[in-house]
């Protein structure tokens, strides 16, 4: 079973897998552990990862990058609209049905349109395919990195990508989360179980965002607050203040205007991200060279560490807020924390490393690999997940980035009301217990209380209708319970709902004020949720425990207890008839969930547009490698012609063969070009017709003379046996005749076929075919020691040893026979009497 953990960055991805007892971050093909986050659409097929990245200056239009910043949005979304406007998008990004964001390229001849998931979709079938060249196995089960800040629509947007690569998302993993999972595991200073728990700072500066986390550690567990992070503030933010600097600058320069050309745009921020490492590294003014930039001018520019921090001063700015925000709600002062540990491509600026010392009181700590930490974190938690690893115990609760509430209406009322479920930084995943009166269907609507605080303009979570719903047969509201839950995944759902109906009705009816429809009372309103059962953590049962508001029952121990008592009490006074509650049943009631995001049948047709994509790529491969295969070939045998083949075939022979590779390869830069696969297969079977007999003569020669050593010396060996048998040599007096004769018969008729060989063989030229192969040569010798060698090698037989002598028969032989001459002798004398028997008293028997 394959267990794997996924980095999905905004530019840059990382595959970690669980293999021989620890996680290692594996490479693609281009032995590279990152695979950047680029899909290039092309006529014929895909490119996906490194060989995309490389498309991105000249297949600029159809190359797409940055779609992670797209998932699960609408088109009038801001951020939408900043990543069109700020960061320049060479793709074109348009307004769908219903305002979705859709993404418009080429593709196999024609534009088409593809949605974010889609994309996304396609980049993760590229890692799965990494995963599983690196694996040798299938990869089915997988954990997801998401970013901390990702509402609940992109999360549902990223599980329905890795439905559609056919990937089993166990679950999506907070970034920081992921990072402090691979600390807590592989740090040996954590505390013992005997020490107080540890505060660790988590800094995660990507290419697209900064996440500040901190976590406790104690006792095998690993408790996370996220705060609420700033999605638009990471590395490229940075190249975008230097990208707007050189822009800006060059205008007056050189009057250019790189926003008016994608392409220029695209080689200036790689120059600027290049330009942004080596200042990190350097105090100096580094040089910024571009050639051929735009309209044949060649571009220069100067910048140093310093004069790039002030014009950064703004983003450094929120980033230390970030930071004071993460001690204003955690609520612990900086002698609390235990270490700051920084991870994420963009971590490595000076300036934010000097933030951190200058907040937090303490350098920062780099114990951990800054780029494929999230990566190992995921498939720490995949390891954790899966039944078939055995895996440290480690406990992970996360929170609640934003507050949930949820509002209810109808189901026999006038008034809605509603309440939050979930504050803010609530542990998840975690499950509430909410309980209704009501005598109708209802809705429960759930949304983000604090929609400024929210990242996205679709605060609404989803509405859930509760069918079913009627009243008692008394006319009386019914009691049904709604289990919500914010998941593993870290979104909200309505689990289940049940309605309690009485089947017996009480033997005397309770007092009317508990449960009159009209009674308004704080304790029992109709009109809210009457009770909340919790359930904490991913694996613990609910615990269905009603507050005080609920209905309490009679424990049984009270109980046997009063009907004991009653029973002792005078037979003759009669006990008041006790009141018998009503015997109920719990009845499941459908829920109909209408959340935003991707329907079931369009998963499943983009499912099976990605399958028939694959299956496009594969075909395409084929077709490539068939070609590439004749165009190899070509180049192989022109130059082995004139060097090591050249004495294998005749001048005629080798000038016609020069020939047709030579329209071979005009064939293929013309009309040849692009060719169904069984066309360049077809051309590659006529080419070795001519090709292959001058290759086989240079491979025999090349064979032939170490099988015919090889055979000689085998004759050899049997030769010397042979002697050895005709000296009389002891070694092999124990082999009959019959068998050395075969020996002897084999000898001969292999070496007389060796001689004749050889002799054939030489008589012929090297362009000639051979007289004899390698491969019969080899076979010849394989016959000879098959015959031989058994014969040869066959042991002397070991002499028989003679069964040890047994003592006591030998003693009772001898008694029986000195029996039987007494009683000869007594016989003899005539005297009438006998002897005693031989089977004496044991004195008599002396050794």
């Amino acid at each position: 079973m394959s267990v794997v953990g996924l980095d999905i960055g905004t530019f840059s991805c990382y595959v970690a897998v669980a293999a021989g007892g620890g996680i290692d971050t594996v490479a693609n093909e281009y032995s590279d552990r990152c695979t950047p986050a680029y899909i290039s659409l092309n006529e014929k097929n895909r490119s996906m990862g490194t060989a995309a990245k490389n498309q991105a200056t000249t297949n600029v239009k159809n190359t797409l990058t940055c779609f992670k910043r797209l998932l699960g949005r609408q088109f009038s979304d801001p951020q939408v609209q900043a990543e069109i406007n700020d960061y320049l998008k060479p793709y074109k990004i348009i307004s769908g049905q219903a305002d979705d964001t859709v993404i418009q390229a080429s593709y196999m001849g024609e534009v088409q349109t593809f949605t974010p998931e889609q994309v996304m979709a396609m980049l993760l079938t590229k890692l799965k395919d990494t995963g599983e060249k690196a694996m040798k196995t299938k990869v089915v089960d997988v954990v997801v990195s998401v970013p901390s800040y990702f509402t609940d629509v992109e999360r549902r947007a990223m599980k329905a990508a890795c439905q559609m690569a056919n990937l089993n998302c166990l679950k999506l993993m907070n970034d920081t989360t992921a990072v402090s999972l691979a600390y807590g595991i592989y740090k040996q200073d954590l505390p013992p179980e005997n020490e107080k728990s540890r505060n660790v700072v988590f800094v995660d500066v990507g290419y697209s965002s900064t996440q500040v986390a901190l976590s406790a550690f104690n006792k095998g567990k690993l408790k996370v607050l996220a705060v609420q992070s700033e999605p638009s503030l990471g590395g490229r933010d940075f190249d975008l203040v230097l990208v707007k600097h050189f822009i800006e600058e060059w205008k007056t320069k050189y009057k250019i205007d790189a926003y008016t050309r994608p392409k220029a745009y695209i080689r200036l921020t790689q120059e600027c991200e290049k330009l942004k490492k080596l200042m990190s590294a350097n105090t100096q003014q580094i040089p910024i060279d571009i050639e051929c930039f735009m309209d044949d001018k060649d571009v220069h520019g100067r910048l140093d560490r310093a004069k790039f921090e002030e014009m950064s001063a703004s983003l450094l700015e929120r980033i230390e807020g970030l930071f004071k925000r993460l001690l204003s709600v955690s609520k612990i002062g900086v002698d609390d924390i235990y270490s700051v540990e920084v991870v994420g491509g963009s971590s490595r600026i000076p300036s934010i490393k000097e933030l951190v010392t200058k907040v937090f009181m303490k350098e920062p700590s780099t114990t951990l690999n800054a780029d494929e930490a999230v990566s190992k974190g995921c498939a720490l938690q995949c390891a954790i997940l899966s039944p078939t690893f055995r895996v440290r115990d480690f406990a992970i609760q996360d929170c609640q980035q934003y507050p949930i509430t949820l509002s209810w209406q109808g189901g026999g009322l006038e008034e809605d009301s509603s309440m939050e479920v979930f504050p803010q930084f609530h542990p998840i995943p975690f499950s509430k217990m909410l309980t209704f009166y009501r005598k109708e269907p209802f809705t429960l609507d759930a949304k983000y209380s604090n929609p400024e605080q929210v990242p996205i303009n679709q605060t609404g979570l989803g509405s859930y209708n509760i069918t079913n719903v009627q009243a008692q047969a008394d006319g009386q509201s019914s009691k049904v319970k709604v289990k919500v839950r914010v998941n593993n995944n870290g979104m909200f759902t309505v689990q289940s709902a049940s309605m309690i109906e009485k089947i017996e009705k009480t033997e005397e009816p309770e007092p009317e004020s508990m449960e009159t429809d009209n009674g308004k009372t704080d304790e029992q309103s109709e009109n809210k949720a009457e009770s909340m059962d919790t359930e904490q953590g991913p694996t613990e049962p609910a615990n269905d425990t009603e507050n005080k508001d609920a209905e309490m029952k009679e424990p049984s121990e009270n109980k046997e207890k009063t009907d004991e008592a009653e029973a002792k009490t005078d037979k003759k006074e009669e006990t008041p008839k006790k009141e018998t509650k009503p015997k109920v049943k719990s009845v499941d009631l459908p829920v109909i969930s209408n959340v935003s995001g991707l329907t079931g049948d369009l998963i499943n047709r983009f499912i099976e547009t990605e399958n028939q994509m694959i299956m496009q790529d594969r075909l395409e491969k084929e077709r490539c490698d068939a070609k590439n295969a004749v165009e190899e070939y070509v180049y192989d045998m022109r130059d082995k012609l004139c060097g090591p083949y050249e004495e294998f075939c005749q001048e005629e022979v080798r000038e016609n063969f020069n020939k047709l590779l030579g329209e071979t390869e005009d064939w293929l830069y013309d009309e040849g070009e692009d060719q169904n696969k069984q066309v360049y297969l077809d051309k590659l079977a006529e080419l070795k017709k001519s090709g292959d007999p001058i290759a086989s003569r240079y491979r025999e020669a090349e064979e032939r003379p170490g099988a015919f050593d090889a055979l000689g010396g085998a004759l050899q060996l049997v030769r010397k046996f042979m002697d050895s048998v005709a000296a009389k040599d002891e070694k092999y007096s124990h082999l009959e005749n019959a068998d050395i004769d075969k020996v002897q018969k084999c000898l001969s008729e292999k070496q007389e076929w060796f001689d004749k060989q050889m002799n054939n063989q030489n008589k012929l030229k090297k362009y000639e075919n051979p007289s004899v192969l390698a491969s019969q040569i080899r076979q010849t010798k394989q016959s000879l020691e098959s015959t031989c060698n058994p014969i040869i090698n066959k042991p002397k037989p070991k002499p028989k040893e003679e069964p040890p002598k047994d003592n006591k028969k030998d003693e009772k032989k001898e008694e029986t026979k000195e029996g039987e001459k007494k009683e000869e002798t007594s016989k003899a004398s005539g005297d009438g009497k006998t002897e005693q028997s031989t089977n004496g008293p044991a004195e008599m028997d002396v050794d």
